[in-house]
């Protein structure tokens, strides 16, 4: 019995510190991918920095520093504007 109820509670500490936070993670990166709009500012999960020129269904349009590209959705890792870094003093 108390080996049962320790592989339960190994269970729920594994719930609580693995997957929970890497749901909210996911649904947090979803929203962010849907509410995007044209001027903002993202990165790719390959790290190309751009500005986003038109927005479709599962595809946006970007303009970098090469040219024009069109990206998936999914292939957007995080606003530009989180990634800034402060000058060093």
């Amino acid at each position: 019995m108390q080996e049962m109820l320790m592989f339960g509670m190994i269970l729920i500490v594994f719930y609580f510190f693995m997957i929970r936070p890497q749901m909210k993670k996911q649904k947090e990166l979803k929203s962010f991918r849907e509410g995007i709009s044209v001027g903002d500012k993202i990165v790719t999960i390959g790290g190309i920095h751009g500005k986003v020129l038109e927005v479709a269904e599962s595809t946006i349009l970007i303009s970098a520093e090469s040219g024009k590209l069109r990206l998936d959705k999914t292939a957007i890792s995080s606003s530009a504007e989180d990634k800034l870094v402060q000058p060093a003093k």
